[in-house]
């Protein structure tokens, strides 16, 4: 029984590995969209990337979501 116990447990981190890089992989991808979204919206709305400030940047945010909601 130790070696099934043994073979499971190799399993379950094989999975854990997967899952991680799985994760991992989600996070990048949802890194990429959100940056080509604030690219895009920064463009469209002609606004210069020196001079946005993080209050500037979080009422713009806000404008956008509420508009979408």
């Amino acid at each position: 029984m130790i070696g099934g116990i043994v073979m499971s447990q190799s399993n379950l981190e094989k999975q854990e590995a997967k899952l991680k890089a799985l994760n991992q992989k989600i996070k990048a991808e949802k890194n990429k969209i959100e940056q080509r979204l604030g690219k895009q919206i920064i463009r469209s709305a002609n606004l210069d990337y020196g001079t946005l400030t993080t209050p500037q940047i979080k009422m713009i945010a806000k404008k956008v979501a509420d508009f979408l909601n």
